[in-house]
């Protein structure tokens, strides 16, 4: 548990949990989905944005652990309305399905969580045939939140209430190849560091964010895009770097955010009154931060969104 941490302009900081930032929001008939809701903050997230009444779905590779996670919410708050749907943000059809299931439903959408990542694997293509770490981490929710942009203006439109997309981002985005977003070497094999590709990755959720808050506001739409970094947190995603996690293991009691602590910054974005109208922004510790400047290249960013548009298209 970080044991440090001044309180910013929101009245949070790093020690804060998702409890603490949601203190007295009332989120009972809003519809959220969370991607990668099985475990680590995805989780928290879910639990707290349904303790506070939203109706939450959770879009997991692993339903059988999904349905888990679900079953421990529902003993401790017996009210929590949770639906678990299969996602595999590395398979393209997945992504397709998932959405055309979710529509059909009826399902209205309010909150969009792209939270869902992997981190710093060896070097290995999704199923199809993109480095997997910008495939999942990027493409994936790229293509969701494509798909699912109707339902979002369907939704704000009708309910009068303002959407929010949430991209889980990381502090790594600043430890990115030079270019920022290898496009003629997204799969180059031989130059692959799984750090790197990791940091690149993150920058293009930063990216992608400021790119739909730019869309939004042409558009005059009622939603809002932001991104995030959610703190050091001993997750699962820290698999692959054994040395790292047990560096994180050693000192992670006195310098790693828990669980709770790594989830305020979503459910802050997500929910807090504070954020209303805000969009196009990078938050840290439950307030807004400075990202990189290639988090901030507008040409970039557009760059970025044809080059996923093309990549995502029906083949």
């Amino acid at each position: 548990m970080w044991l440090f941490g001044r309180k910013g302009a929101s009245g949070f900081s790093t020690s804060s949990t998702a409890e603490q930032v949601t203190h007295g929001i009332d989120a009972t008939g809003l519809t959220a989905i969370v991607t990668g809701a099985s475990s680590g903050i995805g989780a928290e997230t879910t639990r707290v944005l349904a303790m506070r009444g939203a109706h939450v779905v959770m879009a997991v590779r692993n339903v059988k652990s999904g349905a888990e996670v679900k079953e421990s919410i529902l003993k401790e708050i017996p009210h929590a309305k949770i639906d678990v749907m299969e996602l595999d943000l590395g398979c393209m059809a997945s992504v397709r399905k998932f959405a055309s299931e979710y529509n059909s439903f009826g399902y209205p959408l309010n909150i969009l969580i792209n939270n869902a990542g992997v981190m710093a694997p060896p070097f290995m293509l999704s199923q199809d045939n993109i480095e997997l770490q910008f495939a999942t981490n990027h493409l994936g929710h790229f293509l969701l939140t494509n798909l699912l942009l109707q339902n979002l203006k369907n939704t704000a439109q009708a309910s009068h209430k303002e959407g929010r997309i949430v991209n889980v981002s990381s502090m790594n985005h600043r430890f990115t190849y030079r270019e920022g977003i290898r496009f003629d070497k997204i799969n180059d094999k031989d130059s692959y560091s799984a750090i790197l590709a990791y940091g690149q990755s993150k920058l293009a959720n930063i990216l992608h964010s400021n790119e739909l808050a730019r869309y939004f506001k042409e558009e005059g739409v009622e939603i809002t895009a932001n991104s995030l970094h959610p703190g050091a947190i001993n997750t699962n995603l820290l698999r692959h770097q054994n040395l790292v996690e047990g560096i994180v293991n050693w000192i992670g009691k006195y310098f790693i955010k828990d669980i709770p602590q790594g989830a305020a910054t979503t459910c802050y974005v997500a929910l807090h009154p504070q954020v209303k109208g805000i969009s196009g922004e990078y938050f840290s510790d439950s307030n807004i931060a400075a990202p990189t400047s290639q988090a901030k290249d507008v040409e970039l960013a557009k760059k970025l969104w044809d080059f996923s548009l093309n990549l995502t298209k029906p083949q």
